[in-house]
């Protein structure tokens, strides 16, 4: 049986443990609105959507920590017009957050490089930390401009730092693992992959090493509850040995 959480939750006639920490590649958007003739902004718009309702049912489900891949490194290739309208969600949902987080026992964090922001939206994302230490409830981190390969490097540059210092003593992985941007987070215990795409883009890969990976080929903006639910039963169908027999 996998480790689970403390929750329980029912599908149906199934019921099914919750786990303590899973993280969604929100892949789709475009091939959405694509299928639908409208352009690709209208599928961010609809993920973001589909974001807010699974965020809601994970909170009520009782889960501890949900991770959200939202824009990657590597996402700027996009065009200028995609990437504003990215930017201008982003700033919607930090609005949102800052104002809702208490009443929706929800508390927010971005991981990634956020010096690449506008400094607008490193303001707002301040603002955002500030008031999420303040919260209890299900913590959703939104990775944002974020790359696996990337944060292992800027925690290797930390840590060379701190070494050379004298801060930091032997590398070991759980020592390493305080200079990730998941400093303090358990890792996930089950990782989605909407939108029929099977590959890992880049995405936790440090964080992800026993952690078990759902696909499905339903394009994020159609993922709501009911194919959360298919995704937390085939986990708690899953047998997790770390390695061990």
């Amino acid at each position: 049986m996998a480790p689970i959480g403390k929750n329980k939750a029912r599908a149906g006639e199934e019921r099914f443990a919750v786990p303590r920490h899973v993280a969604i590649i929100m892949d789709g958007n475009s091939r959405w609105a694509k299928k639908r003739g409208l352009p690709r902004t209208a599928g961010h718009s609809a993920g973001a959507e589909a974001f807010r309702k699974i965020t809601k049912y994970c909170r009520d489900l009782g889960m501890e920590y949900l991770t959200v891949y939202a824009f990657s490194t590597e996402n700027w290739k996009r065009s200028a017009d995609e990437v504003s309208a990215i930017m201008g969600l982003l700033e919607k949902y930090l609005y949102e957050a800052i104002e809702d987080m208490e009443k929706e026992h929800t508390r927010l964090f971005l991981m990634g490089d956020l010096s690449r922001l506008s400094p607008g939206l490193q303001e707002l994302s301040k603002r955002a930390l500030k008031t999420a230490e303040t919260v209890k409830g299900l913590q959703v981190n939104v990775c944002f401009n974020y790359g696996g390969r990337d944060e292992i490097l800027r925690a290797a540059e930390r840590y060379e730092k701190d070494y050379a210092a004298g801060r930091a003593g032997e590398i070991e992985e759980a020592g390493f693992s305080q200079y990730l941007y998941s400093a303090g987070i358990p890792d996930p215990d089950l990782i989605i992959r909407p939108s029929g795409e099977i590959r890992t883009s880049n995405f936790l890969l440090w964080q992800s090493a026993y952690s078990e990976y759902y696909f499905t080929d339903t394009l994020w903006p159609d993922f709501d509850e009911k194919e959360l639910d298919k995704a937390l039963i085939a986990y708690n169908k899953r047998s997790r040995r770390f390695g061990g027999v």
